[in-house]
């Protein structure tokens, strides 16, 4: 069979699998400060000039979120929620719809400005920021803190820090959603080439801390092979 891309698909391919590499390189990378993560605006970058996707954007809110707001008919008024890594906000959109007053922050400005461009008239507090260095006034002052896909894509020291920050976000009574690729390996390879590395069972427990955990589930999306998912619910006692 012929192939039929264009030079200019070729091209942006290739540029995603150098892009796909040079993350995983630099994601695996134990140097200290913001080598480790900036190639998430790097990727942005890419994106924004039309030369490259980002993978996770799938520029709908999180199925595994939304059912899960729905089964409990989840309402947020007069409740604040924190959305972690909100990409090109998505998320951040549907838990404010709840009612929620939802700050959304990500690393990559460039997402940020993205998100703020694709919903200028939106009540969300879209700001950079980092998971790894939250601002001091952020801990413990959320009713929902929702962490979606963005631990998977960190390693060493870096993804320890970032799960166990998860929790100290969390305001007493409120709850932690996480929702992350999953593994059932208890010590997976985690070479670059592997990039992103799903998260493993005792991770997800680990990202408790001091929090109730309510409900743990693997569960399997509608792909070919079945790609299995983490759907963990932990709460903070009143």
């Amino acid at each position: 069979m012929n192939d039929t891309r264009t030079p200019t698909q070729l091209r942006i391919m290739n540029d995603q699998d150098a892009l796909r590499a040079r993350a995983g390189k630099l994601a695996a990378e134990p140097a200290a400060g913001s080598d480790a993560t900036t190639w998430f605006d790097l990727r942005y970058q890419a994106a924004a000039r039309d030369e490259a996707t980002v993978p996770w954007a799938s520029l709908a809110p999180s199925p595994h979120l939304v059912q899960w707001a729905r089964a409990r008919s989840q309402r947020g008024t007069g409740r604040t929620a924190l959305v972690v890594g909100c990409g090109f906000g998505d998320d951040a959109e549907f838990v404010t719809s709840l009612g929620f007053n939802v700050v959304a922050f990500d690393i990559s400005p460039t997402a940020i400005d993205g998100a703020r461009s694709r919903f200028p008239g939106s009540s969300v507090d879209y700001t950079p920021g980092d998971l790894l260095n939250p601002p001091a006034s952020w801990h413990g002052a959320f009713d929902l803190v929702v962490e979606i896909y963005t631990v998977q894509p960190l390693h060493g020291t870096d993804r320890t820090t970032a799960l166990s920050m998860l929790p100290r976000l969390v305001a007493p009574g409120g709850t932690l959603l996480i929702i992350a690729h999953a593994t059932e390996e208890p010590a997976p390879d985690r070479d670059p080439s592997s990039f992103p590395w799903p998260l493993t069972r005792a991770e997800i427990v680990s990202a408790a801390g001091l929090l109730h955990p309510v409900k743990i589930e693997l569960l399997r999306d509608d792909e070919t092979p079945p790609a299995p998912r983490w759907r963990a619910e932990f709460n903070r006692t009143a």
